[in-house]
């Protein structure tokens, strides 16, 4: 005889009651430590908990799009039925299918969109019809944002919030709509749930009583061991950076030393990340002499730190050190990220005072314009500054999880959700890697420093618009005469390509703008020996960006060779290479330093 197929409501049923049972007392009893995890530092004054004007800032903000839909009767009505008209198309396809007929998916996923993937979300009935419904009602939210008649800061916001809810509502999410995860769950009778309790209890109290996302196994990654490793000293060091000089590994290098101003809400290390990732030891590689700043971990001390006295602190003192240490007056440097919104404004204060010490700038996916900032401008406006400013009033600065949670939000489905199932309800430990370990591995900020950036930049947009003052100085980009390489990201979210470009406009003298593949990160960390994605040149910076990708020309791997080309054409000149210090100064510590390590 046959054997005959098992039914697949089999796999639903627990295998051992009594395991089950235990397991699920014992993850309740995880879930109860998880609880008091976040409720300690609350109960104790450590921290305060203002998500409720948090939750009220985005409510009043989806509630612009409602108001729109509600002014109208006939608008009403018809957001209304466009819902329910999905839905009834929904259950009638369900019903067709039930009785065997062949039916057409309602709604399917994009098919990019990994939250869909185990073959049951299509082939059992009942996961099917969640999928598609969750789907018809989050796309019919989108569309009730897009469609409004309100302003468009007002738009990129709602639409912003919409998409976190709808990506937290996901039925991919749960325990009980998520196939995978029942499976999982009635397999192991529980036990994955006892793991996930715990990780949730151990990450939330690593997060000071907020949930801390580990995207890594914190345990395989040490910075100074197996991150952070090209040989170097720290040469000078104050209470807002270290300054570290790399050991060269060439004869002769360029007669020019080089300074990278790396972010300050991030470690410097991303541009270090292991030798086959490093930029910083290909950059030694090629005959450079390398400096990197390496900013304190703040803490209360330097709660009035401010932008100017990380320019002058920072920036400038480092460059009176390198003099010391090689005898060189001139330099050239290298910004990332809001390290190079900071040069900029460096270079616009060295303009005005007279100070031509640093003689080229190349800024790696830097906004100096930040009036297309792309999403990061949701969190940005008067109400939400305020709030900022009330968390850092409290012990003198920014918990670097608040801004790490901001930039995980931009790709919610990719950098929060798959890790809160794959850590929280199938109790796995995420996969090692380096790049999303240095991601959780935040730095705070001063608050002095913090508001002014948040005021001056996102929300006045001052530097561009000549209203931007620093020590006294009105600061002005069009008196910055030096080249400029400008590196954006083609898929970047954090500063899109089109801000980089819009931003390269105000600068006075020659800038080669360049787009790399990829975002952020990779677009920027994209090794010589092998690039995962190419790169775009093109001509002058002028008209639209759009204009600009027409007359580019595409180029096969990573643009390091290029940037190099460009800095070599600028001054060329070789001297015999200088170690650490020289002979002036005597070197504090081995790189990567301590700063570096420093836990926020």
């Amino acid at each position: 005889m046959a054997e005959t197929e098992p039914n697949p409501l089999l796999r639903y049923l627990v295998n051992n009651p009594d395991a089950f049972a235990t397991n699920l007392a014992r993850a309740l009893e995880q879930a109860g430590k998880a609880a008091a995890a976040y409720m300690k530092p609350r109960e104790t004054g450590e921290t305060s908990d203002i998500a409720g004007e948090e939750l009220a800032i985005v409510t009043k903000t989806i509630a612009h799009v409602g108001e729109w839909w509600l002014a109208d009767p006939a608008r009403t009505i018809q957001a209304q039925n466009r819902l329910v008209g999905g839905w009834i198309d929904l259950w009638s396809s369900t019903m067709k299918r039930m009785t065997g007929e062949p039916t057409t998916p309602v709604a399917e996923p994009d098919p990019r969109d990994k939250r869909f993937a185990d073959p049951e979300w299509k082939d059992n009935t009942f996961f099917d019809f969640l999928k598609q419904f969750y789907l018809i009602t989050s796309r019919w939210a989108d569309d009730m944002v897009r469609e409004a008649d309100i302003d468009e800061k007002t738009r990129t916001k709602a639409d912003f919030w919409v998409r976190q809810i709808t990506a937290a509502l996901s039925p991919s999410n749960f325990l009980l709509t998520n196939p995978e995860l029942l499976r999982e769950t009635l397999a192991s009778n529980g036990d994955n749930l006892v793991r996930g309790m715990k990780m949730l209890a151990e990450d939330i109290a690593a997060g000071g009583g907020d949930l801390k996302i580990r995207q890594s196994d914190p345990n395989r990654f040490k910075v100074g061991e197996n991150l952070a490793m090209t040989p170097g000293k720290v040469i000078w060091q104050n209470d807002v950076c270290q300054l570290i000089q790399y050991t060269p590994t060439t004869p002769e290098v360029r007669k020019r030393p080089l300074l990278i101003v790396p972010p300050w809400i991030n470690k410097f290390y991303i541009l270090d990340l292991n030798p086959e990732k490093s930029f910083i030891r290909w950059a030694v590689a090629q005959g450079l002499t390398v400096f990197v700043i390496s900013w304190v971990n703040p803490d209360e001390k330097q709660a009035q730190k401010s932008f100017e006295h990380y320019m002058k602190e920072g920036i400038l003192e480092s460059i009176d050190v390198i003099e010391k240490a090689t005898g060189e007056r001139e330099v050239d440097a290298i910004g990332y990220c809001v390290g190079g919104t900071l040069l900029s404004v460096t270079l616009a204060w060295m303009a005005a005072t007279g100070d031509d010490r640093i003689k080229s700038t190349t800024l790696f996916t830097t906004q100096v314009d930040f009036k297309f900032a792309g999403e990061l401008l949701v969190f940005v406006d008067e109400d939400q500054i305020k709030v900022v400013e009330s968390k850092m009033a409290e012990r003198g600065f920014l918990e670097g999880r608040s801004m790490a949670n901001a930039f995980n939000m931009l790709r919610a489905n990719d950098l929060i959700w798959p890790y809160f199932v794959n850590n929280y309800l199938k109790g796995k430990e995420p996969f090692p890697f380096d790049l999303l370990y240095w991601n959780s591995d935040s730095t705070r900020m001063p608050a002095a420093n913090h508001s002014y950036y948040l005021r001056n930049c996102y929300l006045e947009n001052n530097l561009t618009s000549g209203k931007m003052e620093l020590a006294g100085v009105k600061l002005d980009l069009s008196k910055v005469k030096i080249p400029i390489y400008n590196l954006a990201a083609r898929e970047d979210h954090i500063a899109p390509a089109k801000s980089v470009f819009e931003g390269s406009k105000f600068f006075g003298g020659p800038v080669q703008y360049v787009v790399g593949g990829s975002g952020h990160i990779a677009g920027v960390v994209n090794p010589a020996d092998k690039p995962k994605y190419q790169y775009w040149t093109g001509g002058k910076v002028e008209g639209a960006l759009e204009d600009w990708y027409k007359g580019a020309t595409e180029h096969p791997g990573t643009w390091w060779p290029h940037w190099r080309d460009w800095l070599f054409s600028l001054a060329p000149e070789m001297v015999p290479a200088r170690q650490p210090g020289g002979k002036k100064v005597k070197p504090i510590e081995d790189a990567p330093g301590s700063y570096v390590r420093a836990k926020a």
